[in-house]
C-alpha cells in the first residue's frame, strides 16, 4: 500500500518541497531522504556536452530538468496524474486541484485559474496545463474528438519561472536570479598564485576574497561558515613527484575543509594553519566526483593587456580544456598523468572514471577525455 504524494503546486514557484532555482545537489541531497516516496530516480544527461542539461525522472509522476550551465532547477513536469503507485494529490491554494478521486478537467482548470488565451494548452503565468501525454508516439495517431472541450482530462501540469511579458520559458534558457539561491555561491574568480574571490547571491552582496598563504582556517570559519566536512590529508601520492622531500614531511598535518555546497576545497597547511591549495569542482555528470560538490561556477582571470582595461580576460568551467591551455600557456600542451578515481573504488565502473591532469605554474587542470574540465587546483 503506497502513502498518497500530496503537494502544493507554486506557479512560477515551485511543487512540495521542490523550488525552482534550486541547484540539482540540493535536489539530489533532498532525495537521498524521501526514497520511501522517490525509490527509483534516474539521472538523464548528454555525456559528451560540458554544459548538458539534467534530467531526473522521479516514476511514476514528476520529471525534473536542470540548466545546463548552473544546474539549477528548471521546470517541474508533473504527469500520470492517476497512477495509484504511490497515488498523487495536488493542491492549490488550500483546494484540491487533481487526487485519485478528482479528476482535474479543462473546465476544472478554468474555474480555478480563471480565463486565459486560446490554444492546445491552457498557459498561466508559471504553469500550463497539457492534454496529450507526453509520448512521441502519439504524434502519428490522429487527434481524438471531444463532445465537449471542457471535459478533456488533464494529462501533465508544467511550471516553470514566470517571465515579464508571460511568453513561456525556454527549455534552455538559465533560470533567472531568485530567492532559492540565497546564501549561495554565484561566481568563483581565480586567480593564479593569489587565490579566488568568491561571490554570492543576492547580487551586490560583499564578495569574500581567500588567499593562498595568507588567508587563515579561522579566516575561512568567518566567511564562509563551519565546513561540512573536515578531513586530514591522507592521499600522498602526489608527494613522489615533489622536488622537496621537506613536503613529505609538512603535509603529514594537512587538513582539508571541505564545502561541498559551494563545490570548494581549502588545503590548510597543519603549521600556520593558513590556506596552501584551492580546488574548484565543476559537478560533471557521469565522473566520480559527480554529486559528491555542487557545481562551482569559476572563472580563471587572466592579465588584462594595459592598465585601462578594466575587463580582464577569463576562462570559465564550460569551456574545453584546449581553450583554458592556450590561455594559460599558448603553445603546446604539457605532458598529462593519468588518474582513475575508481581506482580506489572496488567494483566502480563510470564512463568518465579516467581524468588526465594537467600542471602549469600554480595550477593544476583535471579534465576528462572528453576534454570537459573537471576540477581547477590553486597553489
Amino acid at each position: 500500500m503506497f502513502s498518497t504524494l500530496e503537494v502544493d503546486v507554486r506557479p512560477g514557484s515551485g511543487l512540495g518541497m521542490f523550488e525552482i532555482g534550486t541547484s540539482l545537489w540540493n535536489v539530489l541531497d533532498t532525495l537521498r531522504g524521501l526514497q520511501h516516496f522517490f525509490p527509483q530516480v534516474d539521472v538523464k544527461y548528454d555525456p559528451d556536452t560540458p554544459t548538458t542539461p539534467v534530467i531526473l525522472h522521479l516514476r511514476p509522476h514528476l520529471d525534473l530538468l536542470f540548466s545546463g550551465y548552473h544546474q539549477r532547477l528548471h521546470t517541474i513536469s508533473i504527469r500520470k496524474l492517476r497512477d495509484p503507485n504511490p497515488p498523487l494529490t495536488l493542491t492549490y491554494k488550500n483546494s484540491v486541484l487533481s487526487s485519485s478521486e478528482d479528476v482535474l478537467k479543462r473546465v476544472g482548470v478554468s474555474r480555478m485559474f480563471g480565463p486565459t488565451y486560446p490554444g492546445d494548452d491552457l498557459r498561466y503565468p508559471g504553469i500550463s496545463f497539457s492534454f496529450e501525454e507526453d509520448s512521441r508516439g502519439d504524434t502519428l495517431k490522429s487527434p481524438v474528438t471531444q463532445p465537449d472541450d471542457r471535459q478533456q482530462e488533464v494529462k501533465r501540469v508544467i511550471l516553470s519561472q514566470k517571465n515579464p511579458d508571460n511568453e513561456p520559458k525556454d527549455a534552455l534558457d538559465e533560470v533567472s536570479e531568485c530567492s532559492a539561491m540565497a546564501g549561495e555561491l554565484a561566481r568563483a574568480i581565480a586567480k593564479v598564485h593569489e587565490g579566488v574571490t568568491l561571490q554570492f547571491y543576492p547580487s551586490g552582496s560583499e564578495p569574500v576574497q581567500i588567499l593562498l598563504g595568507s588567508s587563515k582556517a579561522q579566516d575561512l570559519t568567518v566567511e564562509l561558515g563551519p565546513p561540512l566536512r573536515i578531513h586530514y590529508k591522507e592521499d600522498d601520492r602526489m608527494t613522489i613527484h615533489s622536488r622537496s622531500s621537506q613536503s613529505e614531511v609538512d603535509a603529514d598535518s594537512d587538513y582539508f575543509y571541505n564545502y561541498q555546497q559551494h563545490g570548494v576545497d581549502f588545503l590548510i597547511s597543519g603549521s600556520t594553519h593558513t590556506v596552501k591549495k584551492i580546488v574548484l569542482h565543476s559537478n560533471v555528470p557521469g565522473t566520480p566526483l559527480f554529486q559528491k560538490y555542487k557545481r562551482c561556477p569559476w572563472e580563471i582571470e587572466g592579465h588584462p593587456e594595459d592598465d585601462e582595461d578594466e575587463s580582464p580576460p577569463r576562462k570559465k568551467f564550460h569551456e574545453r580544456i584546449e581553450e583554458i591551455q592556450h590561455f594559460l600557456a599558448p603553445g603546446e600542451a604539457p605532458p598529462s598523468m593519468i588518474l582513475n578515481r575508481a581506482d580506489d573504488e572496488e567494483g566502480l565502473r563510470l564512463p568518465s572514471s579516467t581524468t588526465r591532469l594537467f600542471g602549469y605554474d600554480g595550477v593544476i587542470l583535471e579534465a576528462t577525455e572528453a576534454g570537459q574540465v573537471v576540477s581547477v587546483m590553486l597553489f
